[in-house]
């Protein structure tokens, strides 16, 4: 089990006070019993409120009490983590898009909509979105550069690259709350 979480500064959380969904009217500060129990779990994903509570001297409410407010200010999330070959996926691409004739933000998001797609951001420079990719095999590069993307209206070009080593890949820390209603921490 591994540990998400947004960055330890105040961040803006979602409404559940009834108003609009989605809309961002709060902020979240995370105090030293909110950061200690995060390190708690992402030493160990699986240690319960009471093992965390005993390591902490605090009790098993007040860890629970804490992780629940933490999970519903999209703050916090405990999530199963495995490799990419574990799944069968042996290719890994980045790939850079350059949009044209229609806004990147839809474009980004009929990308993000594909399976063999990873992660989707919108960027500044050259391109105005990168995007990571994994296939199972070499086999499906041209089906999916060629078929699946030619039929995203508004690619202008593609820039793949090929991962041929990963030296660092942390997924301890990631984006939870969903933004203008896409999903975000791995969601579909």
């Amino acid at each position: 089990m591994r540990l998400t979480d947004r960055n330890p500064l105040r961040k803006p959380t979602r409404d559940n006070s009834g108003g609009t969904p989605g809309t961002m009217t709060q902020t979240f500060s995370y105090d030293a019993t909110d950061l200690n129990i995060v390190e708690q779990l992402r030493l160990n994903g699986r240690a319960n409120n009471q093992q965390i509570a005993e390591k902490l001297g605090l009790t098993a409410t007040t860890v629970s009490t804490r992780i629940k407010r933490m999970e519903d200010a999209d703050q916090l999330r405990v999530v199963a983590v495995s490799d990419f070959t574990a799944h069968g996926f042996n290719v890994l691409l980045r790939i850079s898009v350059q949009v044209d004739g229609r806004p990147a933000s839809e474009v980004a998001a009929e990308l993000a909509a594909l399976p063999e797609v990873f992660a989707t951001h919108l960027v500044t420079g050259r391109y105005d979105i990168d995007m990571l990719v994994a296939l199972h095999d070499f086999d499906d590069l041209s089906q999916f550069l060629l078929d699946d993307l030619s039929g995203i209206r508004g690619i202008r070009s593609l820039t793949p690259a090929v991962v041929v080593d990963i030296i660092k890949y942390k997924f301890d820390v990631a984006p939870i709350a969903g933004r203008s209603g896409v999903t975000k921490g791995g969601e579909g």
